[in-house]
């Protein structure tokens, strides 16, 4: 069985490949008692999502020494907020997909189209905030209260504005399927401008 540093880079690969995130940014964590795995600074500027086990940082939930390691993500402050408002996610990816950015930022929330994203519901648009703030942490665990039961099957997801998206889920493999599932349904929406009625 693959340790969650290994599982955490396998997806980090998967996702870059298919579009789900860029070299811009995005970060992946898992959670597994009081420790929090995450991807570092950079992994897609400098790594091109090509990451090893070993990259990968860890370091405990309840307290902010992370915050002090300078290879930590500077969007891991939401990570962390997540993790400790919702005890039952265990998984946290926050992303910029080539067909969610667009709703980024027209700051449009996602109505689910396809059957398959009906159970995450109309994704919703959180208030701006600058990127790796607190104030931004806390828009987003704002925005996932109300939400803890698609946390618990599956994920749940809010918009972050002018910025991507950012998901909380039940583990590693349920939450990169939902946010495929959120892309594809977006570009759904998309296609159907050119298709007409």
């Amino acid at each position: 069985m693959s340790t969650i540093p290994e599982q955490i880079t396998s997806i980090g690969r998967l996702m870059f490949a298919r579009r789900l995130t860029d070299m811009a940014g995005g970060n992946i964590s898992a959670r597994e008692g009081n420790t929090i795995y995450i991807t570092p600074r950079y992994s897609g500027s400098k790594k091109h999502w090509q990451l090893d086990p070993e990259d990968i940082l860890s370091g405990p939930i309840d307290s902010d020494e992370l915050l002090d390691n300078p290879r930590f993500s500077r969007e891991g402050k939401a990570h962390l907020a997540i993790y400790r408002s919702f005890p039952d996610c265990h998984a946290v990816i926050h992303a910029h997909s080539f067909h969610i950015q667009p709703f980024a930022i027209a700051q449009k929330p996602i109505p689910a189209v396809m059957e398959a994203t009906e159970k995450f519901g109309t994704i919703p648009v959180i208030p701006y905030a600058p990127a790796h703030s607190a104030d931004l942490a806390n828009n987003i665990v704002a925005g996932l209260c109300g939400q803890e039961e698609r946390i618990r099957t599956q994920a749940a997801a809010v918009i972050m504005p002018r910025h991507g998206i950012i998901l909380a889920g039940r583990d590693l493999y349920t939450t990169v399927d939902a946010l495929e599932r959120i892309d594809t349904n977006c570009w759904c929406i998309l296609a159907q401008r050119w298709i007409g009625d």
